[in-house]
């Protein structure tokens, strides 16, 4: 295992991004048709096709996962995922149609410093193409694709992965792109909230601090006293080789937040937009009870190691008065 999302065959990941943007995108392809769910804890997400997820609703599977930088202009990124999906006879089969299914989720990082002045259309539809075009089992870490123009409220934000097997060997793996209001370090220190869960010191080993003191936990935000209900997201993509149900998939979204609250502080406040998705590629049988808790408790290790991973790969935006990447202090 490579701990990253591929590590769960039948699944490719592929960015895009322009550096004088400073904004991209991510696209996570499925080799078949995939059972999905998504949960949604923010106060102010950006979705496409979030309601064809809801468990009342007819599709269960989807082609493909759409994430991007942009804000609401980021939602064009799907289109061109779904381009490239139906180039290869990829989507939904009603007689002689076939549409691809591509969910997508956004975040903002139109204020970052990048030129966002890209005239009539944005570039995000052929971004996505782009990403989608590029999908493979290798992908960067970092600043890049979607992570490439995120913050969260003292250091440069980005994509992180992990990976991870329970005892009865099913996969479950995590991409999260981190843009979050709140801080994923203790205070200003090296330290990461998701300390705990490293593994192999994939995110520096610098454990927690010997002791914690108040100013560790006052609370710092993005934007201060004039943070916004627009400027932050974290987007999470859980899957895992079990059989699951979309019920199941949806319950598995749920446990995963939980990875949120172990390495975001704050976090799911009327602030951020966060939300998960989760995918199951029906694999290997899981026992609904015990079996899906112990998946959800491994699903959301993975996402807390994944968001630490995102801060410590990250570099810092080449713009006067950028953010610094937790590297800069800390190398």
């Amino acid at each position: 295992m490579n701990n990253l999302l591929t590590d769960i065959s039948g699944v490719r990941v592929g960015h895009a991004d322009d550096a004088k943007l400073a904004s991209g995108v991510t696209a996570i392809i499925f080799d078949r048709p995939t059972v999905a769910a998504i949960d949604v804890r923010g106060g102010g997400p950006g979705t496409r096709e979030g309601s064809l997820l809801d468990l009342a609703n007819t599709v269960e599977r989807i082609d493909a996962l759409a994430l991007s930088g942009g804000s609401a202009f980021g939602l064009d990124t799907a289109g061109g995922v779904q381009a490239w999906l139906a180039e290869q006879g990829r989507g939904f089969v009603v007689r002689d149609a076939v549409i691809p299914i591509v969910p997508g989720a956004i975040l903002f990082d139109l204020l970052n410093g990048g030129d966002k002045a890209w005239g009539r259309f944005s570039p995000y539809r052929d971004l996505g193409y782009a990403a989608a075009a590029a999908t493979g089992t290798d992908f960067a870490l970092g600043s890049t694709g979607a992570g490439l123009g995120a913050t969260t409220a003292n250091f440069k934000g980005g994509i992180g992965s992990a990976s991870a097997a329970t005892p009865g060997g099913v996969r479950v793996a995590a991409l999260v792109v981190v843009n979050a209001v709140g801080s994923v370090t203790v205070g200003d220190g090296p330290w990461f909230w998701a300390a705990p869960f490293e593994i192999g010191g994939e995110y520096g080993g610098r454990g927690l601090p010997v002791a914690f003191t108040p100013q560790m936990l006052t609370m710092r935000i993005k934007g201060g006293a004039a943070a916004t209900a627009v400027e932050n997201t974290t987007l999470a993509v859980v899957v895992t080789d079990a059989l699951l149900t979309k019920a199941q998939a949806k319950r598995l979204a749920m446990i995963a937040q939980t990875g949120f609250a172990r390495a975001i502080y704050p976090v799911h406040a009327p602030l951020d937009g966060d939300v998960v998705f989760a995918a199951a590629t029906g694999e290997k049988p899981v026992d609904p009870l015990a079996g899906l808790t112990e998946l959800g408790m491994a699903a959301a290790n993975v996402t807390a190691r994944a968001i630490a991973r995102g801060v410590y790969a990250a570099t810092a935006l080449p713009f006067p008065g950028a953010l610094p990447a937790w590297r800069d202090r800390f190398g």
